[in-house]
């Protein structure tokens, strides 16, 4: 080979080079400006899922409605991101997102007790769903807790019933963590959730009988001495 073409052979090598630093440059400034936006659709759909889920415990079930809706424009503006850059939509920090818009979403149609939106409404992936869903299993023990100081026991045990719902079905979702997204140990921390909460509400349950089996002998006792 000639030295003139091996400078021609280096030339074009160079030159191959700078170009693929451009296009990798503007490539990278296009992933950078994507995960921007995500990021901060993100910490909007955390903080208004958040704030559903506080006012849905005030049983202000509109305000609550109000703020899931704003979630959701946040949450389809995501959905180019899906499209165009997928490796930001996966990176982690926009399923965690997800997951919470779900949890806000679930929370609000068990305690209403409106119709629980599908993965297909909410245009969300299995793996956030149902992590959405194992997380509101914590909200609903705060729920009960809350309903127990009032002695509303019969609202309590349809909600425990959903609890144990949402865990009978979690526990089939037998799949590894890169499917699921830790739902597994998700799962195996509201399994003591659910116990801790049926516990709670035993003992509730035995303390209201026990008073009014009380009640029932001062009022005979009364009676007998008058």
């Amino acid at each position: 080979m000639s030295e003139a073409s091996n400078t021609a052979d280096v030339r074009q090598l160079v030159e191959a080079v700078r170009a693929a630093g451009e296009l990798a440059s503007q490539k990278m400034s296009e992933t950078h400006s994507a995960r921007e936006a995500a990021l901060g659709a993100s910490r909007q759909i955390i903080r208004l899922s958040a704030n559903s889920i506080r006012a849905a415990h005030r049983n202000e079930f509109a305000d609550a409605s109000r703020l899931i809706a704003e979630a959701r424009q946040m949450v389809e503006e995501l959905k180019g991101v899906r499209a165009d850059h997928p490796e930001v939509f996966f990176g982690g920090f926009v399923e965690d997102s997800l997951k919470e818009y779900v949890e806000a979403s679930a929370t609000l149609a068990f305690t209403q007790g409106s119709p629980l939106p599908t993965m297909q409404e909410l245009g969300i992936g299995a793996a956030a769903y149902m992590n959405g869903l194992a997380e509101a299993i914590g909200e609903l023990r705060r729920f009960v807790l809350d309903i127990l100081r009032r002695d509303d026991v019969s609202r309590c045990e349809n909600l425990l019933e959903i609890m144990d719902e949402v865990y009978a079905v979690l526990v089939t979702l037998d799949f590894p963590d890169a499917v699921t997204r830790g739902l597994r140990r998700n799962t195996d921390v509201m399994r003591g959730v659910i116990e801790r909460t049926r516990g709670d509400l035993t003992v509730a349950l035995r303390q209201r009988s026990l008073e009014d089996q009380l009640a029932r002998l001062a009022d005979r006792l009364d009676s007998d001495a008058g």
